[in-house]
């Protein structure tokens, strides 16, 4: 829930309560709210008095928060409540009021409505749930109907989209999408979305496609192929035409590919158990499912990860909780359990992934201890946690699992996974070799988001270290691969935020990049390399308070993320605009020791020791910026600088002269100091 002013003043009230009464009074508008009711909704285990009381102590709290507004917006009597017309503005109006002909308001639904206000009373949720429903219904509505009258495939597309927007399990609307994908020409496309369609239905419904979603992949795969496989098989040697099949061989080949038992495409399969009960009440038994739901549903965030229903996971456990089993069972990769113990008031949660192919080695594990007095939010913070810190450790657990195969006939998403942890060397010859990989799975398979997305972030590097003699045309080829790999598959968060990443720190185009950043964090707010670009973005729009808040969530979600040395630099550049230059060299000090091969960590750190009196450090540090650029100017940091307020850039270039970085054209110290 948000509430802004006109002049995009926040004045949302802090209490759960209050906002659920704004909420309330603005869903019933223009109809009056009544007083009664309300007290009935929000303190239904009170009395009607103290429910009543504690009524009028709410409505105070929220004509306190809307005082600001300097406009009565409220009308208040003895019997109801209601927002005068015309004076407040309810997203939830305008996507009721959509049509066929006027449908841009159905993108305003992004997400449950309220999902922040489960749990206030269970009167309230149950009203709740009632809304909800009335609001998908309507949007489903028109968005079917938008849906049939198209009969192209360019318009298809986005109308489909729409529609799963709405109602990611609408089987119609995904057989839409595979259908405009295959008119297209674009096969992969159309595999790839059943896929996500059957992904979708098992998390959401604990169920598969329907016979007709099936018939529809077996037309557009070819009559030589009437199922999925888990995953790409193994590179195996082909037998001879003369081998016969034996009994052996075709029952081999039956459990290797089950039916229909998971995507085409190459990703870790993770599974997530309840947590076991250690010393918990009968009445705090339901966190262990629910806590892995929780997990579950965060995971499902990840488009590169097929997670296996928790629903199945647990009736399977229930019983027996043999990892080996559940993984012949469900094919999965990865297993998450854990602990859940009770102490007082405080519960401590132990959770650790297992990597069931290296005879279930536990490869990560964190403990949580927490105060009992919220525990959906507990639940929250500790899934958006542990999603966040796995997904980079199953992604490098991938890649070192597929280097260590040999690279024949390797399909795309095992080239991706070679080229990351190259990457992430920031050694030119192996990011090289990186980028040849990428390329290499972009012909492979060419409508992989994926690849398309990791090459234009490979490209942001090359430009950034100056290992390319043409930088302008590589930024202009970083554009075009992050515009098609949110173009292939606009519900990936990595790709938006990446392709958000290239307009700000390449092309300048930061109010473009944010609102990349924005979709990318409503899709997955648990990505941490989404929180860290977009907050680096708000420091170049010189917002460095939002920046350093967008930073803290990264690192509050991920701190021991691999790319560590690139994100936690962002607090360097962060304290270095707020002129804290004790705190932004220790920063750059920090980062630049997790891997000394990035120019990019070196440049803030410089600047901010030019406003330091230590030039025993300052010559270090210029010295090994030199050897990794030794071309490196302030003309040149001034040319290419992505800050959008002059006096940022001038306060970077300034400390970049102190630190004894050269000018780089003769005219430069005149035009800065009359600039100043």
């Amino acid at each position: 829930m948000e509430a802004w002013t006109v002049t995009s003043e926040n004045v949302l009230p802090a209490g759960r309560k209050t906002r659920a009464l704004l909420a309330t009074i603005a869903l019933s508008s223009p109809r009056p709210a009544l007083r009664g009711r309300l007290a009935e909704l929000l303190w239904s285990r009170r009395p009607e008095e103290q429910a009543r009381a504690s009524l009028r102590q709410e409505i105070h709290r929220l004509l306190d928060a809307l005082s600001a507004t300097n406009t009565e917006l409220l009308t208040v009597t003895r019997d109801h409540l209601t927002l005068k017309p015309g004076l407040v503005w309810v997203d939830v109006e305008e996507v009721m009021r959509a049509t066929v002909l006027q449908p841009a308001s159905l993108s305003l639904l992004d997400g449950d409505l309220l999902e922040d206000l489960d749990g206030v009373d269970p009167s309230f949720d149950a009203w709740l749930t009632t809304e909800r429903e009335r609001l998908r219904d309507r949007a489903r509505n028109v968005a079917e109907a938008l849906l049939r009258e198209q009969s192209d495939p360019e318009t298809t597309i986005p109308a489909a989209q729409r529609l799963l927007q709405i109602d990611r399990a609408h089987e119609g609307a995904w057989r839409a999408l595979m259908r405009a994908h295959a008119a297209r020409g674009e096969r992969g496309m159309a595999i790839q979305a059943y896929d996500r369609c059957r992904s979708v239905l098992a998390d959401l419904l604990d169920a598969a496609p329907s016979v007709e979603t099936q018939k529809l992949l077996t037309e557009i795969r070819g009559p030589a192929s009437n199922r999925v496989p888990l995953r790409p098989p193994a590179v195996v040697e082909p037998a001879p035409p003369e081998a016969e099949e034996t009994e052996e061989t075709s029952q081999a080949a039956d459990d290797q590919t089950p039916p229909d038992s998971g995507p085409s495409r190459g990703g870790a399969h993770v599974g997530v158990l309840p947590m076991q009960l250690v010393g918990v009440t009968e009445e705090d038994a339901h966190l262990a499912p629910g806590l892995a739901e929780e997990i579950t549903t965060a995971l499902a965030r990840f488009r590169w990860m097929f997670v296996v229903s928790s629903n199945s996971l647990a009736r399977f456990a229930a019983d027996n909780r043999d990892e080996s089993a559940i993984r012949k069972a469900f094919g999965i990769d990865f297993l998450l359990d854990g602990t859940i113990q009770r102490v007082r008031n405080r519960l401590r949660i132990t959770v650790r992934l297992l990597d069931l192919r290296a005879g279930n080695q536990v490869v990560w594990a964190r403990r949580f201890d927490r105060q009992t007095n919220d525990l959906l939010s507990l639940q929250d913070e500790i899934a958006a946690e542990v999603v966040a810190q796995i997904d980079p450790e199953i992604l490098l657990i991938e890649a070192r699992r597929t280097s260590a195969r040999p690279p024949i006939d390797a399909d795309a998403y095992d080239l991706m996974l070679r080229a990351i942890p190259l990457i992430n060397r920031m050694e030119r010859v192996p990011y090289e070799r990186a980028g040849e990989y990428l390329a290499k799975a972009i012909a492979v398979e060419p409508d992989y988001a994926s690849a398309h997305a990791w090459y234009a972030y490979w490209h942001i590097f090359l430009v950034g270290q100056g290992w390319t003699t043409d930088a302008k045309y590589m930024m202009e080829i970083a554009g075009e691969l992050a515009e098609r790999a949110i173009i292939l598959d606009p519900f990936d968060a990595r790709a938006l935020t990446i392709a958000g990443h290239v307009r700000a720190f390449l092309h300048r185009r930061l109010r473009e990049a944010s609102a990349l950043h924005e979709r990318a964090l409503s899709l997955n707010p648990n990505l941490a390399m989404a929180w860290a670009l977009s907050a680096i973005t708000c420091a170049y729009a010189g917002d460095p308070e939002e920046a350093e808040r967008r930073a803290n969530r990264y690192k509050r979600l991920s701190p021991l993320d691999p790319n560590a040395f690139i994100f936690d630099g962002f607090f360097t550049v962060i304290h270095l605009l707020k002129r804290n230059f004790e705190a932004s060299a220790e920063a750059g000090r920090n980062a630049t020791q997790m891997n000394s091969s990035l120019s990019a960590g070196f440049k803030p750190y410089l600047a901010a020791l030019g406003y330091l009196n230590n030039p025993q450090e300052t010559e270090q540090v210029r010295t090994r910026l030199l050897a990794l650029e030794p071309e490196f100017t302030i003309r040149q940091f001034l040319d290419n600088a992505p800050f959008e307020r002059n006096e940022d850039r001038l306060l970077y270039a300034e400390g970049l002269r102190r630190a004894g970085i050269p000018e780089g054209a003769k005219q430069l110290m005149a035009e800065v100091s009359l600039a100043s």
